[in-house]
């Protein structure tokens, strides 16, 4: 296994620069990387060749991206072009805030897409079946930025009309009470089940989908006609069995996952990477675009790799010793 993970490591190298490069040469073309300098100024010809000068602008771009990789890799990440703060205190002081709200919403994707799954797969086209696939499908129809207003006006603003306990819609906590344990929970809620839903709605389609083509085969019969009771069957054989196509699965939705955190921080103002990547963008300010990236890249790669582990923890039929 030791094998395994070094030759993927450095498969992983040239793969992590083209991404970087590529990345590099479609941030660069976005937009103005001085226009947060020249909005609100009014600079000559001459200043905005001078401030091309001390960022590396008037370089070419190959020489750009040399320059800005040699940085990275020393822990050098730059500065900001808008708010000029270090561009690593400002990844570093948000990853963690993204990391609660992924976190909080993908055990609940776990536990409610794989428990729904099998149930609905268990009782096949009982009423149960039917109910949960229409969510499913509802679920997966729903555009997050529109399920997040719904889920606004419902839990906040018409509970709050009905004098129920409504819940909050910005922000990680109240400033007046600060940033204690309950107060992240109740504002994580609503961005969390926002981010959810679709991934969830799809997992219920896959692992039913999984469960139905395992259970209808030889060794599962096999096993029923020894005797041995439908839950060992199912718990034993069928779900590892239907678990490590979702391993893959999950393998290649994590970094999409913190890709979508956009929209959803975005909509509840939480304080996380994916405002801080919209924040950027509408700026051009290349230094915090490219660290985002990076860490989107890097996060990637390192959970194709877990998932080729995990691999061998679900199944012991595979073996990474000729590896």
């Amino acid at each position: 296994m030791l094998t395994l993970v070094v030759r993927r490591l450095l498969q992983a190298i040239p793969l992590i620069l083209i991404i970087s490069f590529v990345g590099f040469l479609v941030i660069q073309a976005t937009g103005d990387p001085l226009a947060a300098f020249t909005v609100e100024a009014d600079l000559t010809a001459d200043d905005i060749q001078r401030l091309k000068a001390k960022y590396g602008l008037d370089k070419p771009k190959p020489i750009q991206y040399l320059n800005w990789l040699k940085h990275m890799l020393t822990g050098d990440w730059g500065f900001s072009y808008y708010t000029r703060e270090p561009v690593a205190d400002m990844v570093l002081s948000r990853l963690p805030n993204t990391l609660i709200l992924m976190g909080f919403s993908y055990v609940a994707i776990l536990i409610l897409g794989v428990t729904l799954g099998v149930l609905s797969a268990v009782y096949q086209y009982s009423i149960f079946d039917h109910i949960v696939t229409g969510i499913s499908f509802l679920g997966i129809a729903a555009p997050s930025f529109w399920l997040a207003l719904m889920l606004i006006y419902l839990f906040a603003v018409q509970f709050m009309k009905w004098g129920l306990p409504s819940l909050p819609v910005s922000g990680m906590f109240e400033f007046e009470v600060g940033k204690t344990f309950w107060q992240v929970v109740t504002h994580v809620i609503l961005p969390g089940t926002a981010l959810a839903t679709v991934v969830t709605a799809r997992y219920i389609r896959f692992v039913r989908a999984e469960i139905l083509e395992k259970i209808n085969m030889d060794f599962v019969r096999t096993a029923r006609a020894k005797g041995i009771p439908r839950t060992t069957v199912l718990f034993k054989h069928v779900l590892p069995n239907a678990l490590l196509p979702l391993i893959t699965l999950i393998g290649l939705d994590i970094p999409n996952f913190m890709s979508g955190t956009i929209v959803i921080e975005t909509v509840f103002s939480w304080p996380g990477m994916g405002r801080l990547f919209w924040s950027a963008a509408e700026r051009t300010d290349i230094p915090v675009l490219m660290a985002t990236m990076m860490l989107v890249a890097v996060l990637t790669v390192s959970t194709q790799l877990l998932a080729d582990l995990f691999y061998g923890l679900v199944d012991p039929r595979i073996s990474y010793d000729r590896d």
